[in-house]
């Protein structure tokens, strides 16, 4: 197994991390074929062989992804992408 932490900081209100965090997930549901769904600010993804979770905090988004076996051998792709879509959608700050 393989784990991807990626923080991303931001600057958004309570609604628009949500909402920020929203897009990355869908972006990820349709990429990776994920099923998300939100418990409290924790929104929850998994699917055969991912599973994971992104974390909305004040100032900082947190993702964990978990990937089985034969999805390890993708991690840094998956990194790569995901870490730049938190970027874009959160903004840098």
């Amino acid at each position: 197994m393989a784990d991807i932490n990626i923080n991303q900081a931001h600057s958004l209100s309570p609604a628009k991390a949500r909402e920020a965090a929203q897009k990355v997930a869908d972006k990820m549901a349709r990429d990776y074929q994920l099923d998300c769904q939100w418990d409290e600010n924790v929104l929850r993804f998994e699917r055969s062989g991912v599973h994971g979770a992104l974390t909305l905090g004040e100032q900082r988004a947190d993702m964990v992804i978990r990937l089985g076996f034969l999805m390890s051998a993708f991690s840094a792709t998956i990194e790569a992408k995901v870490a730049e879509n938190m970027r874009k959608v959160f903004g840098a700050t």
